[in-house]
């Protein structure tokens, strides 16, 4: 599983970086005639973020074989989708009702990084 979470971590930060020159060039006039360059920032920054939060989670799964290491994978895995992604389709589609879907995310990262501290508590 630890082989998994390094993976996702790899491919979401390349993912990211992808997702953020597409935007910058192939994207940028879409972005700013919808004046949605920064959301879409946003949704890449915390892509990139959680990104290399899954590389250290992984990473520490190895000293710290607690299962919320996991709860805090999925978490943020779960959280880049939602987070991430709705900001992605709301910026190209200007279906604002995707902005409902954000907060979710949003609050998958928050529980994965309770998760993490919950392992690191009751491992160190």
């Amino acid at each position: 599983m630890q082989k998994f979470i390094l993976l996702a971590g790899v491919g979401f930060a390349g993912l990211a970086v992808m997702i953020g020159a597409f935007g910058s060039h192939a994207l940028k006039d879409i972005l700013e005639a919808n004046q949605r360059t920064d959301t879409f920032n946003t949704g890449v920054t915390y892509q990139f973020y959680h990104s290399l939060s899954l590389l250290l989670i992984g990473v520490l799964m190895y000293k710290i074989p607690h299962k919320s290491m996991y709860y805090a994978a999925w978490s943020h895995i779960a959280g880049i989708i939602l987070f991430s992604g709705s900001l992605y389709i709301l910026c190209l589609t200007g279906h604002t009702k995707w902005g409902a879907v954000t907060p979710l995310g949003g609050v998958l990262f928050l529980v994965g990084w309770v998760f993490l501290s919950v392992a690191i508590s009751k491992s160190i």
